[in-house]
């Protein structure tokens, strides 16, 4: 029998930040593709769309107006998923029936006035001033006594669910911990108890050490696809300093931020030479009061193309009923994403 090789054999791999397994299948990356592979058409759009409910000076839901921004603008959601007037309540007279009520907020963030751009076209100036936004949003709704946790995010994409490509992302804080940074808190709190040093902490330290799967470094932050990604190109940024959350970056941090934040970006729309699509968010610590010395702030890639610009990746059969499953590994994946250029696919002198 030959001997085992990660790089050749059918393997489950280990996601320490959530306790979930994930098969790997190398094998089937050298199956034959019969699918088309295509680009994409153009996704050119004007600096300003007088349709767009995200554009300076046009009319929102209900009537109202934005006014005439320049960079960034923030409002609360017009269709927020939470509210801060839900009355409390539960159900839970059957252990088989349960619900409680929830209430939050949610703020929608416009990274820029200019209706054409996406954070990889922006300039890195333009996206530190995002990163000020993040901060500052996180820092206030942090204070409420009646939030608990804060989740910053993105969707890029019709794919992923944006419903408007006006470049933007939102935050939704809540009154209670949601369900995946509350496994990354139990998790990183039993390693700290053990260790004395943050799981990610010392991840990322071996990373840098083996080096397969790290895409970008620069002087306060790391891009590297994680050893247990699901999808097939997903990655995460992670602080070489184990901040428990954005608001505690300091200036040279939130500067790296802005920097790693583009260029992971650009090598996304290089991939396919498309206005790459993904799902991208923050996770840190809860902001109830407590301390959580184990939280180690990172953030989280999940773009679902595969193998072209229109191919994408789902979770189906196998991977909804029994574990997530991916054919190409984590290390491949790194070396596609590491080969690409760093300078955007529009700007490059070839095209």
């Amino acid at each position: 029998m030959s001997k085992f090789s990660i790089e050749n054999h059918p393997h489950k791999r280990l996601n320490p930040l959530t306790g979930d397994w994930i098969l790997v299948s190398p094998h089937r990356a050298k199956r034959p593709w019969q699918g088309q592979v295509e680009k994409a058409v153009s996704d050119e759009r004007p600096k300003y769309d007088p349709a767009c409910y995200l554009c300076p000076g046009n009319e929102r839901a209900g009537g109202k107006y934005n006014p005439q921004y320049q960079g960034t603008f923030v409002f609360t959601n017009d269709f927020s998923a939470l509210l801060t007037d839900s009355p409390e309540g539960k159900e839970n007279e059957d252990p088989l029936f349960q619900a409680t009520s929830e209430t939050g907020i949610c703020k929608v963030i416009c990274f820029s006035d200019d209706h054409s751009l996406t954070i990889p076209e922006m300039e890195v100036e333009d996206i530190r001033k995002v990163v000020d936004v993040w901060c500052e949003q996180f820092s206030e709704l942090a204070s409420n006594p009646r939030i608990n946790y804060v989740q910053i995010f993105e969707n890029k994409g019709a794919i992923m669910g944006c419903s408007n490509p006006h470049p933007h992302g939102q935050i939704w804080s809540s009154s209670s911990v949601p369900t995946e940074p509350e496994k990354e808190s139990k998790t990183q709190k039993e390693y700290f108890e053990i260790h004395g040093t943050t799981l990610l902490g010392d991840y990322l330290k071996a990373e840098l050490i083996n080096k397969d799967r790290i895409l970008i470094e620069n002087k306060h932050f790391v891009a590297l696809v994680p050893y247990w990604a699901v999808w097939p190109f997903e990655t995460m940024v992670i602080s070489k300093r184990p901040v428990q959350n954005i608001a505690m970056l300091t200036i040279s941090e939130r500067d790296s931020l802005a920097d790693i934040y583009r260029k992971l970006t650009i090598k996304y729309d290089n991939l396919f030479e498309v206005s790459f699509a993904y799902s991208a968010g923050f996770h840190q610590a809860p902001t109830d009061g407590k301390d959580y010395p184990e939280w180690h702030l990172h953030m989280h890639f999940y773009p679902p193309l595969l193998r072209s610009s229109s191919v994408k990746k789902f979770m189906v059969g196998y991977e909804m009923l029994a574990s997530p499953q991916r054919d190409i590994t984590a290390e491949q994946a790194a070396q596609r994403l590491r080969d690409l250029p760093d300078v955007h696919y529009k700007k490059q002198t070839n095209k």
